[in-house]
């Protein structure tokens, strides 16, 4: 591995090889680590712990912890500078929000950790870059379609793509055909229905898919207009 990247481009080099962020969003404290490692498994290089989960800080310690630099994970629904700065400290390595926040984004270029900032309109996604997000997390991204995306790149040429909210297996490929670098989400990777079927080997398929998916659609991609 080059000793030379900073830990932002390594995280956004990663997240485009897989072409995936899942997310853990749990209603209690569980074994985060199995959940992480079914995730592992199926190839994500990063794992997305939602602050909303019961015990959050102490999960992103636990993964990073285990996994070593082995595994970014990313926290997700950060809402102000001094919960960014908490999850730095407890080893994330990447600052999710479902929109831009301009001192979450100030904070985490100061300590050189990547931030996939929300956003949805045009001008929330300039105000994003302007800002200096490593990403632009388009949520809800269904709300736009994959259309949307070529709209946005048309713009922005420049800007890194992660939609989040209604992916699917059926539309993943669309978003990466029409400007995307990677897909997110929870419900996504996280059927809890599928999984008390089939334990935790159904998340690791699961990633496994969507990871096959995305490469297949970035074979050939078409020149945005």
């Amino acid at each position: 591995m080059r000793n030379d990247i900073t830990t932002k481009e390594r995280v956004m080099a990663d997240v485009k090889a897989t072409g995936v962020l899942p997310c853990i969003k749990l209603h209690q404290k569980e074994d985060w680590i199995a959940y992480a490692e079914a995730m592992y498994k199926g190839g994500a290089r990063a794992v997305e712990v939602t602050m909303t989960t019961p015990g959050a800080l102490e999960a992103i310690e636990a993964i990073s912890s285990h996994f070593g630099g082995e595994m970014h994970v990313a926290a997700g629904t950060v809402l102000d500078a001094a919960t960014a700065r908490e999850v730095i400290l407890h080893g994330g390595e990447i600052i999710v929000n479902p929109c831009v926040i301009e001192d979450v984004i100030d904070l985490t270029n100061r300590y050189q950790v990547a931030c996939f900032s929300g956003a949805f309109t045009a001008t929330e996604c300039f105000r994003a870059m302007r800002c200096g997000a490593t990403a632009v997390k388009i949520f809800p991204g269904a709300l736009g379609g994959a259309k949307y995306m070529t709209n946005l790149k048309m713009v922005f040429p420049d800007v890194n793509l992660i939609p989040s909210g209604g992916i699917t297996e059926e539309n993943a490929a669309e978003f990466i055909r029409c400007g995307a670098c990677a897909v997110s989400g929870a419900r996504t990777f996280m059927n809890f229905e599928r999984i008390k079927e089939e334990g935790l080997g159904w998340i690791t398929k699961q990633v496994a898919r969507f990871i096959e998916i995305v490469q297949e659609a970035k074979i050939n991609l078409p020149d945005i207009p």
